[in-house]
């Protein structure tokens, strides 16, 4: 019998939405192991546990600490990656949507993605980078009830390669129709040979288990790979002594990190780990920010129609009211490079996304549409759910008329900032 764990949104004494951040949740069993010491603890453990891969396949051959080259399954996972041929359209790929041009998320045009068999089809949700998600934990509740990790905005799938496999049959991407159907592609691949040698010569023969050693594959290629894990933004230089941040910078990331005005860091923490490990910018957790509503997905034109998070409708195994709405908080690393923003796209600038944190309550009109009652706050959300918006922390506190938590100037620094955090930064 599910037993709903204690609610971590509501606020009793004011209606209002409670502070889901503060204090942060910092799931140091992931962020306190260096990069290859959280591959090892990853592929440790099973699918329905702590994240990593996955459970069944686990006993295929992988890179050793250290090593530079990528394992064998790990280039056959980086060409399935890359193959437009294993989609029903045969014009799709993962690479499709992650894009390593835009630190491996969705081209800044594509607010969601065409799929399908003709890709005529659109999706709900705007595609995130997957840099870094292998240091994702598996979806879990912590003992105060808070929701935590698991892959994709709503952290449906338990681990990598759970969520490599999702794609493949969804019929608004990659649109095969069965498992069967994937596999008779994958045998006309120009690396069948290859995935033969690697995953036994009856592979086939089980359509579930090629699938699987699909998922498998991709997964060992998104933890193997460091070109999307590769710890070189200027602020990680910053943090080794390296690299200098220029006045803006430096204000930019007192801003980030001052409880009192943006507050930023209590659900992106930017310090290091407790082993010196470099900062993630995402504590895994889940917040509703009552986004507003984009017009340009499709699904919207329904005026019924709502995109609920981790309540539905992509997932249905959380019958707790209080969250719905709430969407995973992403890592910030590369965030200049991966517009346009939050789960539905609906902003394309960093000057936007912190003006809205800032200006949401203070400014309303700004970002919401208004009727013959006034403006119609959160309108991507059903009026019941209004309660679920996160109206009790920084910057958020704040009434109509009261001074925003940043000032104009002190938004461009904390922007500054942020463009400090993308890969690939040489002095």
């Amino acid at each position: 019998m599910y037993v709903a764990p204690r609610p971590f949104r509501a606020n009793e004494a004011t209606g209002r939405g409670a502070s889901r951040c503060t204090p942060p949740v910092r799931p140091s069993r992931i962020r306190s192991a260096a990069p290859w010491g959280a591959l090892l603890l990853l592929l440790s453990w099973n699918g329905a546990g702590r994240g990593g891969v996955d459970e069944g396949v686990a006993s295929w051959p992988v890179a050793s600490p250290g090593e530079n080259e990528l394992s064998d399954v790990a280039r056959l996972g980086r060409l399935i990656f890359r193959d437009e041929s294993l989609s029903a359209s045969g014009q799709m790929s993962c690479q499709t949507c992650h894009v390593p041009e835009h630190a491996h998320a969705a081209p800044a045009a594509d607010v969601v993605s065409a799929g399908g068999a003709r890709l005529e089809r659109r999706g709900l949700r705007n595609s995130p980078s997957i840099r870094y998600v292998h240091l994702t934990p598996a979806f879990h509740f912590e003992a105060d009830g808070t929701p935590v990790g698991g892959f994709f905005r709503d952290g449906r799938a338990v681990s990598l390669a759970d969520q490599a496999r999702g794609p493949f049959l969804d019929a608004n991407e990659m649109a095969n129709p069965s498992v069967h159907s994937l596999v008779d592609k994958l045998k006309a691949a120009s690396y069948v040979s290859e995935f033969k040698r690697l995953f036994g010569a009856d592979v086939f023969d089980d359509p579930q288990r090629a699938f699987d050693s699909v998922a498998f594959a991709l997964a060992q290629f998104e933890i193997e790979d460091e070109t999307l894990h590769p710890f070189d933004s200027k602020y990680d230089a910053y943090l080794a002594g390296e690299a200098t941040l220029t006045p803006q910078e430096t204000r930019g990331l007192q801003l980030f990190t001052d409880p009192g005005k943006g507050n930023c860091a209590a659900c992106h923490p930017s310090d290091r780990g407790a082993d010196g490990s470099p900062p993630l910018f995402t504590d895994f957790t889940y917040d509703n920010l009552g986004v507003p509503r984009n017009a340009d997905i499709p699904a919207n034109a329904d005026a019924s129609f709502f995109d609920l998070g981790l309540c539905g409708p992509q997932r249905s195994d959380l019958p707790r009211g209080d969250t719905c709405g709430a969407f995973k908080v992403p890592s910030l690393r590369n965030v200049a490079r991966t517009a346009p923003y939050f789960h539905n796209g609906r902003f394309q600038t960093l000057e936007e996304v912190v003006g809205f944190y800032v200006r949401r309550d203070t400014h309303p009109e700004e970002w919401y549409p208004s009727g013959p009652e006034g403006v119609r706050q959160f309108d991507d959300l059903p009026v019941a759910m209004h309660r679920n918006v996160n109206v009790g922390e920084v910057p958020y506190d704040r009434e109509p008329g009261d001074r925003p938590a940043l000032s104009a100037a002190e938004i461009l620094d904390v922007v500054a900032f942020l463009k400090t955090l993308d890969d690939g930064y040489r002095p």
